[in-house]
């Protein structure tokens, strides 16, 4: 990645002056499954450098929680208890072809069920 691109560009990683952040600053906290780091400020800052694209919807519950001060200590990947119940994080997926689109949209040929009649349409009074 060129030099500009980290100055200007948000998007793509950490950008210049975060890791300028990071080198003067910050703390190592650590990394999660995804491989995304943690840092920490002395006065209580916390942000995360992301692997990949910049989307928040991909962090785990635990570290977002750490992220935010509603945990006081940094998750530790041992501790925590796995359910079978529980799904990995998925990123947002809006913008793309994985989004959700309901009958109707024009994506899926733009047609809808008729109504069904139950609606009555409001209509102002005649003065």
């Amino acid at each position: 990645m060129s030099v500009l691109s980290k100055i200007f560009t948000w998007w793509n990683g950490a950008t210049f002056g975060t890791a300028l952040q990071v080198w003067r600053r910050g703390s190592a906290q650590g990394k999660d499954a995804l491989g995304n780091a943690y840092y920490e400020m002395a006065g209580g800052r916390r942000w995360i450098v992301y692997v990949g694209a910049n989307d928040p919807s991909g962090i785990p519950p635990e570290y977002h929680a750490w992220l935010h001060h509603q945990a006081p200590d940094f998750p530790d990947e041992a501790k925590m208890r796995s359910h079978d119940w529980l799904r990995p994080p998925a990123p947002n997926a809006t913008g793309t072809a994985a989004a959700f689109r309901p009958a109707g949209a024009l994506e899926k040929g733009g047609v809808r069920r008729p109504a069904t009649g139950d609606y009555i349409a409001w209509t102002p009074p005649s003065e």
